[in-house]
């Protein structure tokens, strides 16, 4: 746990070096979330409800989700690792005795970690200051929130590096990376809240890892989630972040048996 700690500690302050692209990424997503806040105002003149959501529950949720865009890594399918793959440099990282994946989640929470002190904090900031926001006053519903924003994470760690464990056998992350991205943004709510897709297409897209990046958090900041829907909910992202972190691990093995193979 200390190296984990560490290494996340580190990765942390790696990344609040880079003001510049964290002030410059904070005021996009904050000009994004007024335009798309200003679409969904425009779909509920014509009707009062989608789905379960209000006009007050939809712009909370845009305000939210644009603010957790970088913190779930949504805008990129893969990790850095990728690029120490293509270029071999990631025999350096086999030969360390620590546990690559392990390594890699530490970095990634780090990251996530000093995204959410600012690129998360700011839009939610300036939503509210235009617009009636939803958020609740219960400190319960904020702790779950955190929990369901965690696993999060996690989950997204895991399937990004799975995504990045491709470049073993492609030798160029890029295809996969981009396909990721748009899976996952799509079914994730980030592009638009899933309560608006049909509900065959919603049903299914619940079943997926990627509700778990924006719907799922947001919609138990909004008190959606009850009882055991609410229980069912945090169960399935746990699920999903277990089985993808075994899953890449069993990949992680057959990668680095591949590149024993191929002489490195």
């Amino acid at each position: 746990m200390r190296l984990f700690w560490e290494v996340a500690r580190r990765a942390f302050r790696r990344f609040s070096t880079y003001r510049s692209a964290t002030f410059a990424g904070v005021f996009t997503n904050t000009v994004f979330g007024f335009i798309q806040a200003a679409i969904l105002t425009a779909v509920f003149r014509q009707r009062a409800t989608v789905g379960s959501f209000d006009v007050r529950d939809a712009v909370t949720f845009v305000f939210v989700s644009q603010g957790f865009l970088v913190v779930m890594g949504a805008f990129s399918g893969h990790l850095t690792l990728a690029e120490r793959i293509v270029s071999g440099d990631v025999v350096t990282d086999l030969y360390r005795p620590v546990d690559l994946q392990l390594f890699e989640l530490a970095s990634d929470v780090g990251r996530a970690g000093f995204q959410c002190t600012v690129r998360a904090v700011v839009p939610l900031l300036c939503g509210g200051l235009a617009f009636d926001l939803r958020l609740p006053s219960a400190p319960r519903l904020w702790l779950l929130f955190a929990v369901s924003v965690a696993l999060g994470i996690v989950t997204s760690f895991g399937h990004r590096f799975l995504v990045t464990l491709t470049t073993f056998w492609t030798l160029d992350y890029r295809a996969a990376s981009q396909m990721a991205t748009v899976v996952a943004m799509f079914f994730s709510g980030f592009a638009i809240p899933i309560v608006f897709f049909p509900d065959w297409l919603e049903r299914f897209s619940r079943l997926l890892p990627y509700v778990g990046f924006a719907q799922i958090p947001i919609e138990i900041l909004l008190g959606k989630l009850h009882g055991l829907d609410l229980v069912a909910a945090l169960a399935s992202q746990v699920a999903w972040a277990v089985v993808l972190l075994v899953l890449g691990r069993w990949v992680l093995a057959r990668a680095t048996h591949r590149v024993v193979v191929q002489g490195g």
